[in-house]
């Protein structure tokens, strides 16, 4: 299902599926349900009895989809966020932890494959569909293979990608797709939702969550909310030590906490509100260009973090690399 704040881009789809070209990018921040609208395109596609611009869900290719086993679609992600073979229609859903050994990118061996796919005649007759998820996670040889297959598509075949950096894919593969642009939704929509699916304090984990309400009702919940509820409250405590103990598990996210709470006392330095919601002490205006310098090497550092050798000694550097007086000593 789609979710009501991207009923208005399903519209532009629904009545716009008999125009489309073969390839469609849904792209936008991370999040918002791109990945949903477009499984929902995909079954939209392939339902056999389909009214008032909408899939029936009762036909036989509706319950194949919704069962993840629909003989015409294909699902490209890395190895690292496949999901089972069930479809449950959640953009961000995080299929388990990620291991070390699985792969974070889509590699040209899946796309090859796809290509065998898509010349093999339709099961039913009709679409058969590739869904790309997120598109910019193939590599440079992946990528490639693409678009050799974007350039002359296979009679019937759909290419649906979904990107949360667009700017991250190859210009020839972004001019060969018809582009949707989907944003945040409005606040009062998202904070309403996210307390309807039992969040408390909705309006602090949408703001960390940049006002993505998928990727907030995820930070909120479990373990991970408590981790970053934990990390905020010691920084802003100046319990270094207690942040540098973070575990292996701990260290993308802790970058991660790192880089909106630099953004927030950048913002605050040049006499701006926060964005992160991820309060402390303030900012002064000269250390602006400071913590706008610490938050970048900290969006670095959430890649390195994934693969650390000494796990304590890494967070210990972040730390020690934070502006001075941005945090007691």
């Amino acid at each position: 299902m789609i979710h009501e704040w991207n009923k208005a881009y399903w519209s532009e789809l629904a009545s716009a599926a008999g125009r489309l070209p073969h390839a469609l990018l849904i792209h936008g921040p991370d999040g918002i349900g791109k990945r949903a609208l477009a499984e929902h395109f995909a079954q939209f596609l392939l339902c056999e009895s389909s009214t008032n611009g909408r899939p029936c869900g009762r036909c036989q290719a509706c319950r194949w989809f919704v069962a993840g086993s629909h003989p015409d679609v294909r699902w490209l992600e890395p190895e690292s966020i496949a999901k089972p073979a069930a479809i449950e229609g959640e953009e961000e859903d995080r299929a388990g932890s990620r291991s070390a050994k699985q792969s974070l990118e889509i590699k040209v061996e899946q796309v090859r494959a796809l290509a065998d796919f898509l010349n093999v005649g339709s099961h039913r007759g009709g679409h058969r569909i590739a869904l790309i998820h997120p598109a910019e996670g193939m590599n440079l040889h992946a990528a490639n293979s693409l678009l050799k297959s974007l350039e002359e598509p296979p009679a019937s075949a759909v290419f649906v990608l979904v990107s949360h950096r667009p700017a991250r894919l190859l210009a020839t593969i972004r001019s060969r797709c018809f582009a949707l642009a989907m944003g945040l939704p409005e606040r009062t929509a998202a904070e309403a939702w996210l307390q309807a699916s039992g969040v408390a304090d909705a309006a602090r984990w949408l703001a960390f969550a940049g006002g993505a309400p998928l990727r907030a009702l995820e930070y909120s919940s479990g373990p991970r909310g408590d981790t970053i509820t934990r990390l905020l409250k010691a920084l802003s405590d100046g319990s270094l030590q207690e942040v540098a103990a973070a575990d292996r598990e701990e260290l993308e996210l802790l970058a991660e906490v790192l880089q909106k709470l630099a953004f927030d006392r950048m913002f605050e330095a040049f006499g701006a509100e926060p964005k992160y919601a991820t309060r402390g002490s303030h900012a002064v205006p000269a250390q602006a260009r400071q913590w706008l310098a610490f938050a970048r090497a900290m969006g670095h550092n959430r890649t390195l973090a994934r693969h650390p050798l000494n796990p304590r000694l890494f967070a210990t550097d972040m730390l020690a690399s934070m502006p001075a007086k941005g945090r007691r000593e």
